[in-house]
């Protein structure tokens, strides 16, 4: 059975810094993308970041570039995104999600999601 367990989240005032953790089981890690993506009400699911099955050619959404770095542990089956310099608008839902093969941007091409994590942003 594929899971993918998202934590990490929670409130923080701008400026502060997050990282999230999923932990995937049930499927080869090794060979999925990995992305995050996150939906704020009343918008559309974005992906924030993705990094490549075989863990190089990280993506990253413009307006997070510089401030979130995605990576992913072999070892533990674990992707993260931390994040730093947190601005309100970064507040939404946080999901992880997994693709056989090469990333791509768009959610309907993601096979596995994780339950979501909240991250709330104060200014």
């Amino acid at each position: 059975q594929v899971q993918l367990v998202e934590s990490g989240g929670g409130s923080v005032q701008a400026g502060g810094s997050l990282r999230l953790s999923c932990a995937a089981s049930g499927y080869r890690f090794s060979d999925h993308c990995m992305g995050w993506f996150r939906q704020a009400p009343g918008k559309e699911r974005e992906r924030v970041a993705s990094i490549s099955a075989g863990g190089g050619s990280p993506y990253y959404a413009d307006n997070v570039k510089g401030r979130f770095t995605c990576s992913r542990d072999f070892a533990k089956n674990t992707l993260y995104l931390q994040m730093n310099s947190l601005k309100p608008e970064d507040a939404a839902v946080y999901y992880c999600a997994a693709r056989r093969g090469g990333c791509y941007s768009a959610p309907a091409f993601f096979d596995y999601w994780g339950q979501g994590t909240q991250v709330t942003v104060s200014s």
